[in-house]
């Protein structure tokens, strides 16, 4: 009798072990008995930068989308699920795996909200407009610019072609899923007296909701309140 109890509390720590681990791996607590977790909601978050084919430096916070696409497909598949938010502080990261992230969000047919804490840069910007409303913290900030690229770039003209291509599936993609202006997304995109040595705008809270790239400047519990609404 002694031994089952010695292997049960064996199973419970590796249970509670492999659930730390899950939390300190993906920042999202898939399944847990706390009674203050709401369990019809599917917590995401998306934070530093966003992992896609090549690996990320160890030293470097990265969310891995292959971690994160798995837990939008549960959210999708599980009855239970009513509702998804998602938690964004990004610096960007790889394009194709942002993008791919974001098309898989916004093609999930259950309400999603998504809030911007600290930055939605870059790549964040689709991320965050792929849901069915978004909110933005007052002093976070989101960054746009062009997409680029480091290093040597050969077959110039070809390579030329594929960023302006891959550009476009971006502006598209924000377009198709925000209020704002074509005119206004390209004159931020491309403007010049913002951010030293490159191109592009820092918008900061209440400028994102107001050139209608954001809905709505507010927190967590207005986010909260704003999702159970869309059951």
């Amino acid at each position: 009798m002694g031994f089952l109890d010695l292997n049960n509390n064996g199973e419970n720590e590796e249970n509670q072990n492999n659930e730390i681990e899950s939390l300190i791996e993906l920042g999202t607590e898939k399944k847990s008995n706390s009674k203050n977790i709401p369990k019809d909601i599917q917590f995401l978050t998306i934070i530093g930068e966003i992992e896609g084919h090549t690996v990320s430096p160890p030293q470097k916070k990265a969310t891995k989308y292959e971690h994160i696409i798995p837990l939008l497909i549960s959210a999708m598949e599980d009855p239970n699920i009513k509702g998804i938010f998602i938690i964004l502080n990004t610096i960007g990261g790889d394009v194709e795996a942002g993008l791919a992230l974001a098309e898989m969000i916004n093609s999930i047919d259950k309400p999603k909200v998504s809030l911007v804490l600290g930055g939605g840069h870059s790549i964040g910007v689709p991320l965050a407009t792929a849901t069915d409303y978004s909110f933005i913290v007052p002093s976070a900030s989101m960054t746009i610019h062009p997409i680029r690229t480091t290093g040597l770039v050969i077959s110039g003209p070809q390579t030329f072609r594929y960023f302006e291509k891959m550009q476009q599936r971006i502006i598209n993609f924000i377009l198709r899923t925000s209020k704002v202006d074509k005119k206004v997304l390209m004159e931020l995109m491309y403007a010049t007296d913002e951010i030293a040595n490159d191109v592009g705008t820092i918008l900061i809270g209440q400028e994102a909701v107001d050139c209608g790239l954001i809905d709505k400047v507010g927190g967590f519990s207005e986010a909260m309140k704003k999702l159970k609404t869309l059951f």
